[in-house]
């Protein structure tokens, strides 16, 4: 008899189980099914170079079917569990819910971004969590310049070319180095935007940026993007936002077109839907090895799973790529043994290794193994990491074309936000025309 392992979520977490499992287990053991909403993993690490334009899109993701072979991929959103029935019910893309039954469930469901209750930032503010959002901010970046490039006026010009990111983590500070690096190799192209200058501001509620690395590496970001001509705003808060400002506490009013938001994660909403043990954050309460109290066939890891962290007991593993990758890896051999397939249940033991924060311009910090490193080699070292972790010779030797082709031309401009949208059929051409320009606002500001 063929067991059905079911996996929610095809991220770091859901990816890596499903790899591992069909290592482990032998051939027609077990069914191994993973649910997700898109038949690709994202490569997280990557999403600022997708966003300015050193790497094509399509480069930072892996498609699940080309790497899983003996895993049946089901695309659909997870809506709900029925634990007692060993049931995960599934929405499928065209509607029909399913209940898909398991002897062994792995939770991987991940996290979304966390929102505060902020006046105008659902509205106003732009993610930097999916490729969507990293490449809908690229091309809000090259739509501001354009529309900045015809309106008169410095002053409201001067909102069209500031950009503000709220959030200092690792997303928050890669992903305005990486935009203002792509800013800067373009400007010459814009006359009136370069005779005025661009402005970035990444604001932070806490009192450094990058609290997960050492101070010492920390500080050395902050210098190496205050230099560049960044303002970086520590012990601030937003408190509203809307279409041409952004309002920071104590009432300074930021006039400001874009808006990032990068200021932390939470849990898919859906993990308070699957009859599980809720922990602290709102996430699935699991022991050490990874499992459910009370549930003895269902396991959590990843954003969605309170796993403690082994190197801060009584802590949750922090949200990164390298520990939901060790938590699938664990949690498949677990659920191995389970099946005796080999092996025995282990608790989690995995302790952080370093961490890479890349910062374009061949600048970096990173830590590995308690040697720390910044500047150049910390750059080198980021990048020959990100290559050595993306499956797939294919996927490797894609990255290393696109970063070559980065160093030997200039970026590319284009503002490709028609791309997935095209235009309704027997549209005349007034009506066209009308689509196609900007929103009103702005059509205002560029004539004034």
């Amino acid at each position: 008899m063929a067991w059905d392992i079911v996996i929610a979520g095809g991220g770091f977490g859901g990816y890596y189980a499903a790899r591992t499992l069909e290592k482990t287990l032998p051939q027609h053991a077990a069914r191994v099914t993973l649910v997700n909403d898109v038949n690709f993993m994202l490569f997280t690490p990557l999403l600022p170079g997708a966003a300015a334009g050193t790497l094509e899109p399509r480069h930072v993701v892996v498609p699940l079917r080309e790497q899983l072979k003996r895993t049946d991929l089901w695309l659909g959103h997870v809506t709900g569990a029925e634990p007692d029935r060993d049931r995960l019910i599934v929405d499928s893309l065209d509607g029909r819910r399913h209940e898909l039954r398991y002897d062994q469930l792995i939770v991987a469901l991940g996290s979304i971004s966390r929102t505060l209750p902020i006046p105008g930032l659902a509205e106003h503010a732009v993610g930097f969590k999916t490729l969507s959002e990293a490449i809908a901010l690229r091309n809000r970046v090259i739509t501001m310049l354009e529309i900045a490039e015809t309106v008169h006026d410095a002053e409201q010009r001067a909102e069209f070319l500031t950009f503000v990111f709220v959030g200092a983590g690792y997303a928050g500070l890669e992903g305005i180095a990486e935009l203002q690096d792509f800013v800067t190799d373009v400007i010459d192209l814009y006359p009136r935007c370069r005779v005025q200058g661009v402005r970035f501001m990444l604001v932070e509620a806490k009192e450094r940026v990058m609290p997960e690395v050492a101070p010492r590496l920390a500080a050395f970001a902050e210098r190496e993007l205050r230099g560049r001509g960044m303002e970086i705003r520590t012990n601030t808060t937003v408190e509203s936002l809307d279409e041409r400002s952004v309002t920071l506490k104590g009432g300074e009013v930021i006039p400001a077109r874009t808006c990032a938001w990068t200021a932390g994660v939470k849990p898919s909403p859906v993990v308070t839907r699957l009859g599980l043990p809720i922990g602290r954050g709102g996430r699935i309460a699991v022991d050490q090895t990874m499992r459910v109290p009370g549930h003895s066939n269902v396991w959590a890891i990843g954003d969605a799973a309170d796993v403690e962290d082994p190197a801060r007991r009584g802590q949750p593993a922090p949200p990164t790529a390298q520990h939901a990758i060790r938590q699938a890896r664990r949690v498949a051999r677990n659920v191995a043994a389970e099946l005796g397939a080999g092996g025995k249940v282990r608790p989690f033991t995995y302790k952080t290794k370093g961490v890479f924060v890349d910062m374009g311009r061949h600048q970096a910090v990173a830590s590995t193994i308690g040697v720390r490193w910044r500047g150049f080699p910390a750059w080198f070292l980021a990048r020959t990491y990100h290559l050595a972790n993306m499956p797939g010779w294919h996927r490797k030797s894609r990255l290393l074309v696109d970063w070559t082709v980065s160093l030997l031309f200039p970026r590319d401009i284009s503002e490709l936000g028609q791309i997935g949208n095209p235009p309704e059929l027997e549209r005349d051409v007034a009506g066209a025309a009308a689509s196609a320009a900007p929103p009103t606002s702005a059509r205002t500001a560029a004539g004034a």
